[in-house]
């Protein structure tokens, strides 16, 4: 869900990084061959986590929930040859995608899919390893990942998750979902271990900056 007009948000795309040949043509292909296809992050939400990494020089990055691969590849053009992208994915089927697209890339290698449940994929991860934390997985698990992660992360590092508004529901959240995502960003705003902001970017972004 967009929170912001059509026209206003083409603008914004037209005056942010292009996507470039390999994205397009991943993004071409998941919205003609694979379920969800609007799970896709897009560029606004790409460019978002492009400059983050970015200001902070982020050099290891954990992703939780890859989907087909977008966010990945999109993070990827802004890191050095040293970093690395940590990305789990439950769906196999995704994985074989992803992959198939991160090996044509020149530096898809720099890319390590752990393939099955998040939360168990994370415990083999030490505190205060990485630099930046993507989180845009099974909802119902929101609170323990960020639980997690907010001890994953390292000290000046960002998390951020996405689908934060979940098309505007948390604002009387009614089914398990929302519930969730609600109390999630409730747990977040009460966390003294970061400063977080909400924004209303595609479905809602929250910004995580460990203290």
């Amino acid at each position: 869900m967009n929170f912001i007009k059509e026209d206003i948000e083409n603008y914004c795309k037209n005056h942010c990084p292009e996507d470039t040949p390999l994205l397009k043509k991943l993004v071409k292909y998941t919205k003609k061959n694979v379920e969800g296809s609007e799970m896709l992050s897009g560029a606004l939400v790409g460019s978002i986590l492009q400059s983050i990494i970015c200001m902070i020089q982020a050099k290891k990055i954990l992703e939780i929930g890859m989907y087909t691969g977008y966010s990945a590849l999109k993070m990827l053009e802004v890191l050095p040859k040293n970093a690395t992208i940590d990305t789990c994915e439950l769906g196999e089927n995704h994985c074989r995608t992803a992959r198939s697209f991160f090996n044509q890339s020149s530096n898809g290698n720099q890319i390590n899919i752990h393939m099955g449940n998040a939360l168990q994929s994370i415990e083999k991860f030490a505190d205060n390893s990485f630099d930046f934390i993507f989180i845009d997985a099974d909802k119902i698990n929101y609170l323990n990942y960020y639980k997690k992660s907010i001890n994953l992360i390292k000290k000046s590092g960002v998390i951020v998750l996405d689908n934060m508004l979940w098309g505007g529901t948390v604002l009387n959240p009614k089914d398990e979902h929302s519930l969730t995502i609600k109390k999630t960003g409730d747990f977040i705003q009460a966390d003294n271990r970061c400063f977080n902001y909400l924004i209303p970017i595609r479905d809602g972004l929250m910004i995580c900056i460990k203290k």
